[in-house]
C-alpha cells in the first residue's frame, strides 16, 4: 500500500517537475504578482541566461525519471537540488506560500528513502 502511494505521489511530482519544466521553455502559465525583492531576483535569472534553460532541462529530465518507477531512485537525485532550492526559496522570500514547497521535499525524500538500497553501491566505503 505504502509503494502505491508513493508511486502516485510521484508521478504527480513528476508532472509537476515536467509542467514547471516545459513552462520555463514555453511560458504558457501567468506569473504571480511578484514583490519588488523578487522581480530583482528574477530580472538576475533573466540576465543569466542559460540558469533557466539549465533548471527546466533538469526538472523534465527529473520530474520523468522519478514518475518511472524502476528510474525513480535517478530522478530523485537529479531532482533533489531543484527541490531544496524551491524549499529555501519560499522558506527565505515567500514564508506564505512554504506548504508546497515543503510538500515536494517531503515526497523527493521519501522517494530517496524508499529506494536507499540503490544508492549503497556508490556511497559503500570498500575496505
Amino acid at each position: 500500500m505504502k509503494n502505491k502511494v508513493l508511486t502516485v505521489l510521484c508521478i504527480l511530482f513528476g508532472l509537476m517537475m515536467v509542467n514547471s519544466g516545459l513552462n520555463k521553455f514555453f511560458n504558457y502559465m501567468p506569473m504571480p504578482k511578484m514583490s519588488e525583492e523578487m522581480m530583482l531576483i528574477m530580472s538576475a535569472f533573466i540576465t543569466i541566461k542559460w540558469i533557466f534553460p539549465l533548471v527546466a532541462i533538469v526538472e523534465i529530465i527529473g520530474g520523468i525519471l522519478i514518475a518511472i518507477p524502476k528510474k525513480r531512485a535517478l530522478g530523485a537525485i537529479i531532482i533533489l537540488p531543484i527541490t531544496i532550492g524551491i524549499f529555501v526559496h519560499h522558506l527565505v522570500h515567500d514564508i506564505a506560500s512554504i506548504a508546497i514547497a515543503l510538500i515536494l521535499l517531503v515526497i523527493n525524500i521519501w522517494a530517496i528513502i524508499a529506494n536507499w538500497h540503490k544508492y549503497q553501491p556508490i556511497i559503500k566505503i570498500n575496505s
